[in-house]
């Protein structure tokens, strides 16, 4: 018999659990009341990057006459003309999705679910009617939100969060950014490129709070060095709006001023409305408990991605989905969370993977470092990219790769041999024996592996 599965959302986990489903055979239906692709694609990692994409060509252009190139005329930023370029990305990729949710026998409903029964959802479509949709197993992938914090008077216009970052038709003087993870820092790398004045407001001790504390330090240099006033250990205590823009008083007593305010701390799951009250499914601090194979305390109902405890991130949410695709198609496969990669799109960008040096000395573990910095490499020396290290964290009892931070040049894409390395259990010699192209960013992986061991043959 054909297992009948309904998804309630189109993001990054729900479209991609909705094309593993029917490509196992499943019948779906497809649950979205805006947009497929999620706030990933429309509002998130996909616009976020298509931006930093033209502010990276601005600064390669600036430093084209460091490579023997001369740029005559004016060189500025087209605000216009880069949010249209955004909106064609987005707008192509969402084409895409819904090509390959037709192609596959997928039904995407346009509306708003709610599940009424274990094995029923109630869809509220555009025009008001209302459909039934029976099904043996439900997922919930309704994603998550900006949160609203109430001391800052959001208005969308001076006080913004992400959502009316991306698209901002006037380039600000200044901006105001509370918080320094990976939104706060991506921004603030954005619109500093465009002429921005940024003051980042954090209360932890560094930037990007989440990654390693050294990587982070790191950050802050390369901010310094942009000009980007980063004020750590500092909370503010009320917000309020004024003539020409926003004050912010901070607990130190000192007030700052900016045209905008820009919100990225944190977000806030999709949760309420969807059911989960009436059919006693088990919440935690906002967020859906499930077990290993992603299914919540009541059966053939799942959740997956930022509606469940853990990372935020578009590529975890996919493999939640895969995983819990699995599991009501029959197979056994639990979710395996000790290799997830992360990302942060800043320049220089940051990524990682597995335990960072304060988690897994929290762990119990006694560990060896190992480091190389890109400085030391033929092509970063040729590509002019100077700034930054690979770090990795290794287990001193068995040498195995227990986690890994990149700071630098294209780290969001060097980091996944090492995520292979944390996942597979491979020691620090094992995967620092592989041969390494040359000239290439990668060797700077393969040289701090050897330097746990003191084995790297460029490092003194």
């Amino acid at each position: 018999m054909t297992k009948r599965i309904a998804i309630l959302g189109a993001g990054p986990g729900g479209y991609v659990g909705a094309i593993k489903a029917a490509k196992m055979g499943a019948q779906v239906t497809l649950i979205e009341k805006d947009t497929v692709g999620g706030t990933c694609l429309n509002r998130g990692c996909i616009p976020t990057k298509a931006l930093l994409a033209s502010s990276d060509v601005l600064t390669k252009i600036r430093q084209a006459k460091d490579f023997g190139i001369l740029v005559d005329g004016d060189i500025r930023p087209d605000i216009d003309f880069i949010m249209d370029r955004k909106d064609k990305v987005v707008e192509r990729l969402v084409q895409g999705i819904e090509f390959l949710l037709d192609k596959n026998n997928v039904r995407l409903v346009k509306g708003t679910g709610k599940i009424t029964d274990r094995n029923k959802v109630e869809v509220t479509k555009e025009d008001g009617s209302k459909e039934d949709v029976e099904a043996d197993a439900i997922i919930i992938a309704t994603g998550s939100s900006p949160a609203q914090i109430p001391i800052f008077p959001y208005d969308g216009e001076r006080v913004i969060t992400s959502d009316e970052a991306l698209n901002l038709r006037q380039i600000p003087k200044s901006m105001i950014i509370v918080g320094a993870g990976v939104i706060g820092c991506e921004f603030a790398m954005f619109f500093n490129n465009l002429g921005t004045s940024i003051t980042i407001v954090e209360m932890m001790d560094h930037a990007l709070p989440l990654e390693d504390k050294e990587i982070g330090s790191e950050m802050a240099k390369a901010m310094k060095r942009k000009k980007i006033k980063l004020m750590l250990k500092t909370k503010i205590e009320s917000a309020e709006k004024t003539d020409t823009g926003v004050k912010a008083i901070l607990d130190n007593g000192k007030e700052i001023e900016a045209d905008i305010m820009l919100v990225a701390i944190g977000r806030k799951a999709n949760i309420a409305d969807i059911g989960l009250e009436q059919l006693g499914v088990a919440t935690d601090r906002g967020r859906i408990l499930v077990d290993e194979y992603m299914e919540t305390n009541v059966k053939g109902i799942y959740a997956i991605g930022d509606v469940v405890p853990g990372a935020q991130l578009a590529h975890l949410a996919s493999a939640e989905a895969e995983c819990a695709v699995e599991n009501i198609m029959g197979n056994n496969i639990q979710m395996d969370y000790s290799a997830v990669p992360r990302g942060v799109f800043t320049d220089p960008e940051v990524s990682g993977v597995g335990l960072t040096e304060e988690e897994a000395v929290a762990k119990g573990y006694s560990i060896k470092k190992g480091d190389f910095a890109f400085r030391g490499l033929g092509k970063a020396q040729a590509m002019g990219e100077f700034f930054g290290k690979v770090k990795v964290i290794v287990d001193e009892q068995t040498d195995k790769l227990l986690g890994a931070s990149i700071i630098g040049p294209n780290a969001t894409d060097i980091i996944h041999e090492l995520a292979v390395g944390v996942r597979y259990g491979l020691t620090a010699e094992q995967l620092g024996r592989v041969i390494h192209s040359h000239p290439t960013l990668s060797e700077a992986v393969m040289e701090a592996l050897q330097d746990v061991n003191g084995k790297s043959a460029h490092k003194v």
